[in-house]
């Protein structure tokens, strides 16, 4: 049938006119409906973090194995990532997608069916492998489908599934654990991936699959870099547990990464045709902008680990009080992300960035200076600060870092930022835990020299301390005098345990700082977006 018809005067009728710079609906259904995915994806890496203890008791296993439910599900999601611009040429991006996100909710719904340690890392390595697709997947759809003027607006939905995902896991996995049992956690995925399942099925363009790129795929660079990954990730969640290189196990799988990731970036930069083509790093943009990501991902998923281990040990949250403080992290950024698209009509999207940056960094250093009474009323400004900063980054960055990559590159530049943001979430959680660690036990000592028995003020404390205890209920001196000496000793840890933390989010915010300037150092990309649109 002719796409031209008749108008009621019998003329001929003008053909429908189609505005490249708008979206159909189709395009824009699909690109919701991955966003649901990369959100729920996301999701996934926190939701469990306010939950441990519980799963931890429900499986049977000891507090040290417990954070193996969270390694497995980053292993799995950081090895797909930068597999899956590979992957989706050769099964089509439609159906690989669609097979990714229901093996996604399959494994999440088999987890809360693990009665054993064994049996949830397995299930949560594969639920992380099926999910971690979705990520550079919904990246790529924005990208690729969206004309260059919506591009923004992609973005922005991009980055709240990024951002305010990792702020509102906590709050949802502590909720549903304190009033529903650890296992809703997992069911929780269930009905947005059929919402997803049945609006990419129906919108998504068929391709044939192409198989023969398997005997054309980077084997050597595939198996190293699994190696490599996975061994590093490792490395990262159980150094500071095992006291880093003093453990033969940590020293062994250290090698075993520097070895693999050494081989496979060697592959990569001399084979014809790379897993990962690392030379889009040369660009500017897309080299300063993935260092900048890097840094981001550091700050993101160290803040959102630091701030539960914080309430939860040192104040005596349970896990709902926590996704309670947490929700002010995340919820602003609902209103603030939907603003940054017209914001960057306006300004320079490098500034708004920086800005976004320095105001995340500010949040931090808001938060130096803790004491013993410091809980959730007091993190409260922080954490709006926060959010207000956190909510001005992602878009403007990914822009400026997809600012220099052509159409038939966004894929694979979607597996590499994305890939570096987990990566740098996976280090900066590493890191921090150490921080946390070291500096407890260095303020320990410097306020355990301050308090001993030779000053006077010490020995009033244990006295007043002796004379409550005597006065409630403890009969015997000597035993009130041992209990105010513990009880001094316990207060002298809990104020070396804040202080610590304190160090830790300077550090985050002296992270921070160096995202910054590294995002000065791009170019300035014209408005409306990174990468083209095909």
């Amino acid at each position: 049938m002719s796409d031209t018809t008749l108008s009621l005067s019998g003329a001929p009728a003008a053909p429908a006119v189609i505005d490249p710079n708008r979206a159909s609906a189709t395009t824009w259904i699909a690109v919701l409906a991955a966003m649901i995915g990369s959100f729920m994806a996301i999701l996934n890496i926190q939701i469990t973090n306010a939950s441990l203890l519980n799963i931890e008791g429900g499986i049977g296993t000891g507090v040290d194995n417990g954070s193996w439910i969270s390694t497995s599900y980053l292993i799995g999601e950081i090895v797909v990532i930068p597999l899956t611009d590979y992957l989706s040429r050769v099964f089509s991006f439609r159906r690989y997608m669609l097979a990714s996100a229901a093996f996604f909710a399959i494994f999440s719904v088999a987890c809360a069916f693990a009665r054993d340690l064994p049996t949830m890392i397995v299930l949560r390595g594969l639920q992380g492998f099926a999910g971690g697709v979705l990520i550079p997947m919904a990246f790529t759809l924005v990208l690729t489908k969206l004309p260059k003027p919506q591009q923004p607006v992609g973005l922005a939905i991009f980055a709240l599934s990024v951002t305010f995902a990792p702020a509102i896991g906590p709050t949802i996995g502590g909720y549903l654990t304190e009033n529903y049992g650890w296992q809703t956690i997992f069911y929780v995925n269930v009905v947005p991936t059929i919402v997803m399942l049945t609006a990419l099925y129906a919108t998504l363009e068929r391709k044939p699959m192409q198989l023969g790129l398997l005997r054309e795929g980077d084997w050597a660079g595939i198996v190293t870099m699994a190696i490599g990954l996975s061994a590093l990730q490792t490395v990262l969640e159980e150094g500071n547990k095992d006291d880093w290189f003093s453990s033969p196990f940590i020293v062994r799988l250290a090698l075993i990464a520097l070895v693999s990731l050494s081989v496979f970036i060697w592959i990569e930069l001399t084979v014809e045709k790379p897993l990962i083509r690392l030379r889009l790093l040369k660009g500017r943009n897309f080299g300063f902008g993935t260092i900048a990501m890097t840094t981001l991902g550091f700050a993101l998923f160290g803040s959102v680990y630091i701030l539960p281990q914080y309430l939860g040990q040192a104040q005596g949250y349970n896990s709902e009080q926590i996704g309670s403080v947490l929700a002010w992290t995340g919820l602003p950024q609902l209103i603030l992300i939907p603003l940054v698209p017209k914001l960057m009509q306006r300004f320079d999207t490098r500034y708004i960035a920086f800005t976004g940056l320095m105001v995340f960094a500010y949040s931090c250093f808001m938060n130096t200076a803790m004491s013993p009474d410091y809980s959730g009323d007091q993190l409260w400004i922080p954490n709006i600060v926060r959010a207000i900063g956190q909510a001005m980054v992602l878009t403007p960055l990914t822009s400026v870092t997809t600012g220099d990559i052509a159409p038939q590159d966004v894929a694979a530049a979607s597996g590499i930022s994305n890939m570096f943001r987990n990566l740098g979430g996976a280090i900066g959680t590493a890191v921090l835990a150490t921080v946390i660690t070291k500096r407890e036990q260095f303020h320990s000592n410097i306020i355990g020299q301050s308090v001993n028995l030779g000053r006077e003020e010490v020995r009033n404390r244990i006295a007043e301390m002796t004379n409550y205890f005597m006065a409630h209920g403890v009969a015997d001196p000597a035993s009130a005098h041992q209990q105010a000496i513990v009880s001094l000793g316990k207060a002298v840890k809990r104020q070396a345990l804040v202080m610590g933390f304190s160090d830790t989010f300077a550090v985050i915010g002296f992270v921070l700082v160096l995202a910054a300037i590294a995002v000065l150092l791009t170019r300035k990309v014209k408005p409306g977006g990174g990468g083209g649109a095909h």
